[in-house]
């Protein structure tokens, strides 16, 4: 499948916390929308995607695109995503003292990047998108995770209130696995599974 493919490199936590890395990464996609006759591509067949921290922050650029009114985006691509700061789900409860990222990593992965306001109701949903008010008019998103990691459950839960709004969502949770997996073992079946996927659903979308 041919695709150009732009990375941006924003600025991390906890040097540059919360809304630094979203602005960046919005000011890539505007800048990606407005080249892409210089550098060969369709305008409307935008697509956002990331994984871990990154899918969170792909998809808190999509809210703030939405919310704009620009670029138009074709779809999410959403790699089992950091969406909910609150850090107080049944799966994380239950990835703690164990794995590659478990509850605690997860806790300060989020007060780094929230610059010590974890679980305050102040949070935008750019940066914590499982707390954004409406997940309505979002373009088409592919989500998945494995079923023994911290994001587990907070993955499904924005799957469902896109569907809930009418959007269109495509989830995936793979059978014991855990963060990141596919990365980890990649020639393991459920990886190339996973990863198979990803790819299906871009070719289905068009």
């Amino acid at each position: 499948m041919d695709a150009v493919v732009i990375s941006v490199e924003y600025w991390l936590a906890p040097e540059h916390p919360d809304p630094a890395p979203i602005a960046d990464c919005y000011a890539g996609l505007i800048w990606a929308a407005s080249n892409s006759e210089r550098l060969g591509y369709d305008p409307n067949r935008l697509i956002l995607a990331g994984a871990s921290a990154g899918g969170g922050i792909a998809a808190g650029t999509a809210l703030k695109a939405r919310d704009l009114g620009a670029p138009q985006l074709a779809g999410q691509l959403l790699l089992y995503p950091m969406l909910d700061d609150r850090n107080d789900t049944t799966s994380s409860r239950q990835v703690d003292g164990r794995g590659i990222w478990d509850r605690n990593s997860n806790a300060l992965g989020w007060a780094a990047l929230l610059n010590g306001r974890r679980g305050n109701e102040s949070i935008s949903g750019y940066a914590a998108p499982a707390s954004a008010e409406s997940l309505d008019n979002l373009p088409p998103t592919y989500l998945d995770c494995g079923s023994a990691e911290v994001f587990r459950d907070e993955i499904t839960a924005y799957a469902s209130r896109i569907w809930s709004h009418g959007g269109s969502a495509e989830l995936h949770v793979w059978s014991g696995g855990f963060h990141a997996f596919d990365l980890l073992v990649p020639e393991a079946r459920v990886s190339r599974a996973m990863v198979a996927a990803r790819m299906d659903w871009l070719r289905r979308l068009g």
